[in-house]
């Protein structure tokens, strides 16, 4: 068992945490719970090896991903509150999880002989995809397309890991390069609150500002 195994296994136990937490939000049953932490936990990994055409997915290779994630749902189930007065340390496991994630989906793109572009992607896909399948589960928009600096860190990882291909260092050094320019992103953005700019609202929508234009001009 390797030590990254090892940590993908922890990743996927904190983001089935994290994605059972948001059942807690509106009051799912225990089954409501369950899918949302299995969503979180795997939803990325199974996106990647879909994409990677790796079938089946590793999570339904390896039993031990989804038992992960049924343990996470039944911790937040029985003990959602004293879990969430300690937050700040699932956010700081979930942190690590993202580097994790995001170092294995490079790593799992590169091999199959993926581009740039496509290695990048499968790291921030792989990272993140879990939390958009959650997301839309219970009709949100996803919390990467809106608020935190997230996904941005995973793409940032994907691309150090490029780099670190490109110079052909050892691949543990490129999985290290990811995962430590991931996480301390990450740690970076939670400290100083470092988000994405973001659009603002219009006054109105665009076609009814476009009539508004043509109504001033007609009445010149």
């Amino acid at each position: 068992m390797t030590l990254l195994y090892i940590l993908d296994i922890v990743g996927t136990l904190v983001f089935s945490i994290s994605g059972a937490f948001r059942a807690v939000k509106y009051e799912l049953d225990i089954l409501g719970v369950l899918v949302l932490s299995v969503a979180t936990g795997v939803g990325g990994g199974c996106i990647r090896d879909l994409v990677l055409g790796s079938t089946p997915p590793a999570a339904f290779r390896d039993e031990t991903y989804l038992l992960t994630c049924i343990c996470g749902g039944l911790l937040v189930f029985l003990a959602a509150g004293r879990i969430a007065r300690r937050w700040d340390c699932v956010m700081f496991a979930d942190a690590i999880g993202l580097g994790v994630f995001a170092a294995i989906g490079a790593a799992k793109a590169s091999a199959c002989g993926l581009g740039i572009v496509g290695v990048v992607m499968m790291a921030g896909v792989t990272a993140t995809g879990g939390g958009v399948i959650r997301d839309i589960l219970v009709v949100e928009i996803p919390a990467v397309l809106r608020v935190d600096f997230y996904a941005t860190a995973a793409i940032c990882g994907g691309f150090c890991f490029v780099a670190a291909e490109y110079f052909e260092l050892p691949q543990g050094v490129q999985l290290a390069c990811c995962v430590v320019v991931t996480c301390g992103l990450r740690f970076l953005a939670m400290k100083l609150r470092i988000s994405l700019p973001r659009i603002r609202s219009l006054p109105s929508s665009p076609s009814q500002l476009t009539r508004m234009r043509k109504g001033r001009k007609s009445g010149e």
